[in-house]
């Protein structure tokens, strides 16, 4: 199963990739230099730890880092890492129900509440060091539990304590609302209109983008070309809700595209988003027994 898991985790990537995403890498455009192939690769080095069968989460995330700057040499993936690493848990720890032919687990969000609810300390010390070695853009310090200094809390609570200000640690201390809650039926509904699955993956991150603020674009710009740029996510959201033609929004959306690279500003916890989205999805369809649940 671990290697079902692994193939998951590649295709959501690779899925992700697929869509032309304004601001963010895609197989239509580079950006802010890095290119898609780097991230197909560092999908390619991080499965193997991220889905190892019975490790902890911790232990995912720091071997999925470092394979991938073994591959690439750059943080490409930190926050994809941060949320499927729990995900791939959840689904590690749900397939043994499924193959007994019982069904307690209830779903793969109940199960990965179970493991964000046993998130320990070492499972911080892990991530924290994983963090570090990625370095990612505008990290800086914090007052409390700070990713430099050994953790005194677990890995959920320290996430709780940063998720007022970053949209990866809210998904711990939230079950994962916004994959579940949002992500997940926003994909079903744009599946269900379009053929085209590069168009649901859109939807996701239009629909993202245009609710919350970008965590790595208001670290590294701050609060006011964050809210620019959720602003004219609204704008594209809503005409992708209206459009009967795609081909006139498409390439709407590459000259967006190519004037937020210009200006250095990437939706990068957003695509994280849709991976975790996409990832769930994929799941769902490999773990059938394990009900997607909201």
């Amino acid at each position: 199963m671990t290697g079902v898991i692994a193939e998951a985790f590649i295709a959501a990537c690779r899925d992700e990739l697929e869509a032309p995403k304004p601001g963010n890498v895609h197989v239509y455009a580079s950006g802010h230099g890095m290119t898609a192939a780097q991230f197909e690769a560092s999908a390619a080095a991080a499965a193997g730890p991220l889905c190892a069968s019975g490790a902890r989460v911790g232990v995912r995330i720091r071997g999925a880092i470092e394979a991938t700057i073994r591959a690439v040499g750059t943080n490409t993936n930190l926050g994809i890492v941060l949320l499927c690493a729990p995900l791939a848990a959840a689904a590690d720890r749900a397939q043994p129900v499924i193959a007994s032919g019982e069904h307690r687990a209830g779903g793969l969000r109940d199960a990965l509440i179970r493991v964000l609810d046993d998130l320990d300390v070492a499972d911080a010390g892990d991530a924290f060091a994983a963090i570090v070695q990625a370095s990612p853009a505008g990290l800086g310090h914090a007052e409390r539990h700070d990713v430099y200094a050994p953790p005194k809390v677990t890995l959920k609570e320290a996430m709780a304590e940063a998720a007022d200000r970053d949209l990866v640690a809210r998904q711990y201390a939230t079950g994962f609302a916004a994959v579940f809650e949002l992500g997940i039926p926003l994909h079903a509904a744009a599946a269900a209109r379009w053929s085209d699955p590069r168009i649901a993956t859109l939807a996701v991150f239009l629909g993202f983008l245009s609710r919350f603020p970008d965590s790595h674009i208001f670290r590294k710009h701050g609060p006011g070309p964050a809210a620019a740029v959720r602003q004219t996510a609204q704008k594209f959201d809503g005409l992708l809700g209206e459009a009967k033609d795609l081909s006139g929004l498409l390439t709407e959306l590459l000259v967006w595209d190519a004037d937020l690279k210009s200006r250095g500003l990437n939706p990068g916890t957003t695509a994280d988003l849709t991976v975790a989205t996409l990832f769930c999805i994929r799941l769902q369809s490999v773990l059938p027994s394990a009900r997607i649940s909201g």
